[in-house]
Parts: C-alpha cells; structure tokens; sequence
C-alpha cells in the first residue's frame, strides 16, 4: 500500500500554489546597485520557481513531488494542474528575463531555451575523421 495523500484533490495543490503566489509577490528583495551618486536600493519581487514551490509546500508538510512526477501512474488526476502550474511558473521566468527583471541566462537554463547556431559546418554532417598534425616549433626544415 501506498503513502497516504497529504494533497486530497488537483484544487486543493491549486489552492497551494495560490498560497505560494501571494507568499512570493508580498515578499520584496533590495538588491544594491552601485552608481555614481553611490549604492541605490532597487526592489524586486523574487521569481516564481519549481523548487520555491515545492519548499513552499514542505513547510506546510505537504510533500509534492509524488504528484509532481505521477509517481507509478498513481496521480494521474494531478497531472493538469501541475501542467499548468508549471507553465504559470515558466511565463513568471520569461515574462521577468523580458523586461530585465530577471537574468536572462539564467531564465534559458532553467527552462531548456537555448539558440543553437551551427558555425563550423553549414548544417553538414561531419563525415570525415579529424586529424591533428603537431609540429615541432624547433625543427627547422
């Protein structure tokens, strides 16, 4: 038999992350920034994540990550709302990278946005082995 659920329906993992959103945008961060009239304070509400949520959700003693994951098929029921507390999560990410809220690089990461350019072969395929010849800077022909 399994773990008991500590999360008795898909609404009630909404309600928490409802909970996790008001936690996160009622909270500021001040991050000093220097200029030429010395160090300014700008403030920013910290971003949305996976991992803040699922932190968020253990304070609470709510375990998530059976239902984060579908463990053995078993939280099937789970599965849209965690789709689309995901995608809340991700826009968060992007939309803050957008305006310069967040870091960008950062942001790319955590969501598998990259920009793939190829600049050595023109979309060909390698067909031919590399070889290197190494020479003797002292030899002198």
């Amino acid at each position: 038999m399994g773990k008991p659920r500590n999360i008795d329906s898909p609404e009630h993992l909404y309600e928490l992350f409802e909970q996790y959103l008001e936690d996160v945008k009622g909270r500021v961060r001040r991050i000093p920034k220097a200029t030429n009239k010395g160090v300014v304070y700008e403030e920013h509400t910290p971003p949305l994540t996976m991992d803040g949520f699922k932190t968020f959700c253990n304070k609470w003693g709510a375990d998530i990550n059976r239902y984060w994951n579908n463990v053995d098929g078993a939280f099937s029921e789970y599965v849209t709302i965690v789709t689309r507390i995901k995608e809340e999560i991700r826009n968060d990410q992007i939309e803050g990278a957008l305006i310069g809220q967040y870091n960008n690089n950062i942001v790319a990461r955590l969501n598998g946005l990259t920009e793939k350019t190829d600049v050595t072969t023109g979309g060909d395929k390698l067909n031919q082995p590399i070889t290197v010849n190494i020479v003797d800077a002292n030899k002198r022909d």
